[in-house]
């Protein structure tokens, strides 16, 4: 596997990924969109998710296509940026058709950031305001770390992040990642800088530092309460896949998770994995292509959640340190370009 070339999940042809976020708020919303509606599947595997629309995207329910995904901050008020991105896809006629009534089919999931220093003593959502403009901003390109929905993530010793990653197939079959890393686990090694995703790094993604040294490792005492943590996850490929078969890719690539963060998964986290299907390349090979897709798949996800932590940025009033403030700022092996893409959408006043 090699990453393709934006290592995005927008190297997936087809996919468009869009960023709202205000640094006052220290919250944000990502979008997943698409000119064509997709086949979309989810895993959950946290004790603590928040989730709209998910039963839909069980393989036996009546609707086999979504138009759009987000993932948010602002727990359940989060929830509300689906509104706006319903509005968005309103707006240009997209949706499941009832007659002559067109519904924007648009699941999402959220993460807690509302103890994160931000302001959050408003009386009327952001959330459906963020959604839509996360929405309309969606191109190839797009800012990490410190960005959209992983604008106010933190995890359990460093800030948190939006991530992505991506990688292409011996048999031309793309797989991208994208993650919002809020979790109660960490994603460096103990007090180290090392990541524990670092086996699975490509071309000094995230620091090229390596597998941390040899030493016993202790699993973190939490640091956060029950409802505080969750890392949300989108992984996507361009094959023609059933919701079946996406939904046993969303399981396999909860192995990135657990390989990229400690602990995962807890009660105290609402882990998620949406699985994304654009339908572009026929399977060759069901049986093999599926089972490398969910090992793509899980790869993906743990180098997504490395970056995301990796590229956060520090800012004034920041409860915790970002990876760069406390270990120094990115070496950056390659040009910024390939790191951070796109421009930051600027925070309505």
């Amino acid at each position: 596997m090699r990453p393709g070339p934006r290592n995005l999940i927008t190297d997936v042809p087809g996919l468009r990924v869009g960023n709202a976020d205000h640094p006052t708020l220290r919250s944000g919303v990502t979008v997943l969109a698409a000119d064509h509606p997709f086949t979309a599947a989810v895993h959950v595997m946290g004790g603590s998710p928040g989730t709209r629309e998910t039963d839909l995207l069980a393989p036996d329910r009546m609707v086999q296509e979504v138009d759009a995904i987000f993932l948010s901050g602002g727990s359940a008020f989060g929830l509300d940026a689906g509104q706006g991105v319903m509005q968005a896809l309103r707006a240009a006629g997209r949706g499941f058709a009832v007659g002559p009534v067109r519904v924007p089919i648009v699941p999402g999931a959220i993460v807690f950031d509302l103890l994160n220093g931000g302001d959050k003593d408003w009386t009327e959502s952001p959330y459906p305001a963020l959604g839509r403009r996360a929405f309309d901003a969606a191109s190839q390109d797009f800012a990490l770390g410190t960005a959209g929905a992983g604008y106010g993530a933190m995890t359990g010793n460093l800030k948190g992040g939006l991530g992505s990653a991506s990688c292409v197939l011996p048999s031309g079959l793309t797989v991208g990642a994208l993650v919002v890393v809020n979790a109660l686990g960490q994603a460096t090694v103990g007090e180290t800088p090392h990541f524990w995703a670092a086996p699975w790094e490509e071309a000094a993604e995230f620091g090229g530092l390596g597998p941390a040294p040899m030493v016993a490792q202790n699993a973190p005492l939490p640091r956060k309460r029950l409802g505080e943590a969750t890392t949300i996850a989108i992984v996507a490929t361009d094959a023609a896949l059933t919701k079946a078969q996406a939904q046993r890719m969303a399981v396999a690539a909860h192995d990135g998770m657990a390989r990229a963060l400690v602990p995962a998964h807890t009660p105290l986290d609402g882990d998620l994995v949406f699985s994304v299907a654009t339908g572009g390349k026929p399977l060759s090979d069901p049986l093999t292509d599926t089972f490398q897709l969910g090992h793509a798949a899980a790869t993906c996800l743990a180098r997504a959640i490395a970056r995301a932590v990796w590229l956060a940025r520090p800012e004034p009033l920041d409860l915790q340190p970002s990876w760069q403030s406390r270990f120094g700022a990115p070496r950056c092996p390659m040009p910024a370009s390939r790191l951070i893409r796109g421009k930051r959408p600027q925070p309505s006043p």
